[in-house]
């Protein structure tokens, strides 16, 4: 079992997030913006972050090049679940510390699947 932040401002993508993550049994942390993904990162140190993009006040690449900067969190693996699927927006994402992309509306296998990978990695 691993515990996933989620990241994202939409109380709807927070819900499907949760309840997908925690039927595959792992333990759920929520951040509603950028600031509050930092604190919990640092303080929690979660096993993953599936973290959004398009945010008010930080956006999740901000986000994750903090995390990705910061001794404390830096080996925490960020996967971005977000609508921007364009490639330079993938390429941007890796640039800032992320492992992975998955792309709203989210398939289950898929992100299953980056979270497994997150998690082994």
């Amino acid at each position: 079992m691993a515990r996933v932040l989620i990241v994202d401002d939409s109380p709807t993508q927070i819900f499907t997030l949760k309840k997908l993550v925690e039927e595959w049994g792992h333990e759920t942390l929520i951040a509603e913006n950028g600031s509050q993904a930092i604190e919990i990162a640092r303080q929690e140190q979660p096993d993953v972050i599936l973290m959004d993009i398009i945010m008010p006040g930080m956006s999740g690449f901000q986000v994750t090049r903090k995390l990705s900067r910061d001794q404390a969190t830096q080996r925490i693996p960020v996967i971005f679940v977000s609508t921007k699927d364009g490639e330079a927006d993938r390429i941007w994402g890796m640039r800032q510390g992320a492992i992975g992309f998955v792309t709203k509306p989210v398939n289950p296998d898929v992100l299953l699947s980056a979270i497994t990978d997150a998690v082994v990695a």
